[in-house]
């Protein structure tokens, strides 16, 4: 009787950083304490028909006031670096003007915590909380707005920059732009696919603009990159159709970021394929050189491939994993449709495919030699429950994980320089429009009393990065 060969164990290189990572409006709560204000996450959640079930992050997992429980979990499970944002608005109320130093200080606080226990601090300027007084005033398709995150980003660094070595701009500007100003199903919830990409273009030059006002600030050591959810896109078959619905697809989600930041233009094609929607006359003069600044490295989220094909028809099929509506994130693609990739799926609907993971790494790889990459999110959301044990017992995360390591391991051998894995999340939280109905976390949360169960991925995720080496199967 045949019997398959286990997977032998697999040992990451010396200096591999193993890390999580949380997002401000997900998990800190504390909306209206210490003179923060509205952002745009506070107002969509608050829009009746919005958010499921009609959550908001008023509270989420109070973080904001449990920090120090869950620096204590962090450094239990062994972690090197805990990557988190800052919230916009309760560093700088109103977008612009004077810095808030309550808010400030609750930072300081974290970051102190978190080196006292031997954990980096990794900080996000930007996990989508705009300050609402900056969307009444236009938001993102303004250039305003540009200016005014290069500003923030010099209070966060003057504020931090003695105490946290890397840094990230912007996490997964096409959320922002094409979800927040396309399809409408992220926040503020606008629909207008040339508005999409004028806020494209302006996530872009507000990441310009603070990576230069990083380097003015911070020592010259200090890490400075950007976090991009790069789609992986394949063709749903050989046919020359089919790879040109792909080709659009890579232009909309991918290349608008990676060709200004990463090569300093935009490419030719984007720019044909969305001439009906606008003639991109808001990039000015000298608006590409200041977007491709120098990176220290990549941040790279990955959760499942995306399957696409050419469709003669007018609609716009939406099975695109990134959530329902009548309005289209993919401006410049009337004719692309979206399929459900084969295999086992998660919670959150989406295909578990590792080796979507390993063709990405090595297609940065190979279309940007030399650019180091960490994997700053990857992570799963299934049902998870407490038993009456009180034990939470999530094999399908492990495997999960599991799976995607290896594909980044297979990654690093082939030659991709990948220096990190940040799992997503620490916490289960406020999972965008999904509200609390998605958990995410390797720690669970009894959103009645707050009460935190780290699951059995946990101890498995503490026990990897204590040794660097993900066991064999």
């Amino acid at each position: 009787m045949a019997t398959s060969t286990p997977t032998p164990a697999l040992t990451f290189p010396a200096g591999f950083l193993w890390g999580t990572a949380t997002a401000a409006y997900q998990i800190e709560g504390a909306v209206q304490e210490d003179g923060r204000t509205p952002s745009i996450w506070d107002v969509y959640s608050r829009t009746p028909g919005r958010v499921r079930n009609g959550d908001t992050g008023d509270i989420a997992t109070d973080h904001y006031h449990r920090w120090p429980e869950d620096i204590e979990i962090m450094s239990g499970l062994g972690v090197g670096a805990y990557r988190f944002s800052v919230s916009w608005p309760r560093v700088q109320p109103t977008g612009k003007g004077p810095a808030s130093e309550k808010g400030l200080d609750f930072y300081r606080r974290l970051a102190d915590g978190l080196l006292a226990k031997g954990i980096r601090p990794v900080v996000t300027l930007y996990h989508w909380d705009l300050p609402q007084e900056l969307e009444e005033a236009g938001g993102w398709p303004e250039r305003d707005t540009a200016y005014r995150f290069a500003e923030y980003a010099g209070i966060v660094a003057d504020a931090l920059g003695d105490r946290v070595t890397t840094w990230t701009t912007l996490n997964e500007p096409w959320c922002s732009a094409f979800l927040g100003y396309g399809s409408g199903v992220h926040a503020p919830g606008r629909t207008d696919p040339a508005d999409a990409l004028r806020a494209a273009h302006h996530l872009n030059l507000g990441h310009g603009f603070a990576v230069a006002a990083l380097r003015e600030r911070l020592p010259a050591d200090a890490q400075i990159s950007v976090t991009l959810n790069l789609h992986h896109v394949r063709p749903l078959t050989s046919a020359a159709e089919d790879i040109d619905a792909a080709r659009r697809i890579d232009g909309t989600a991918n290349r608008v970021f990676t060709g200004p930041m990463l090569d300093g233009a935009y490419p030719a094609d984007l720019i044909e394929d969305t001439a009906a929607v606008t003639d991109w006359s808001f990039v000015r003069e000298g608006d590409l050189e200041r977007i491709h600044q120098p990176l220290d490295f990549l941040g790279v989220n990955y959760y499942s491939p995306t399957l696409v094909s050419h469709d003669a028809g007018p609609a716009v099929h939406q099975s695109d994993g990134h959530g329902a509506s009548e309005h289209s994130p993919w401006p410049g693609a009337d004719h692309v449709a979206f399929h459900q990739t084969p295999g086992d799926r998660t919670a959150m609907g989406w295909t578990i495919d590792p080796s979507g993971l390993y063709e990405l790494l090595m297609r940065v790889r190979n279309d940007h030699p030399g650019l180091p990459l960490m994997i700053t999110e990857n992570g799963a959301a299934f049902d998870d429950y407490a038993a009456p044990d009180g034990e939470v017992r999530d094999p399908e995360r492990i495997a999960y994980l599991r799976g995607h390591l290896a594909a980044v391991h297979r990654a690093i051998e082939s030659g991709a320089d990948v220096r990190g894995y940040f799992l997503w999340s620490l916490l289960d939280n406020f999972e965008w429009a999904y509200g609390y109905s998605k958990r995410f976390g390797m720690v669970y949360v009894d959103y009645a009393t707050q009460r935190r169960i780290p699951k059995s991925s946990a101890r498995w995720y503490a026990e990897l990065a204590r040794t660097g080496t993900l066991p064999a199967e």
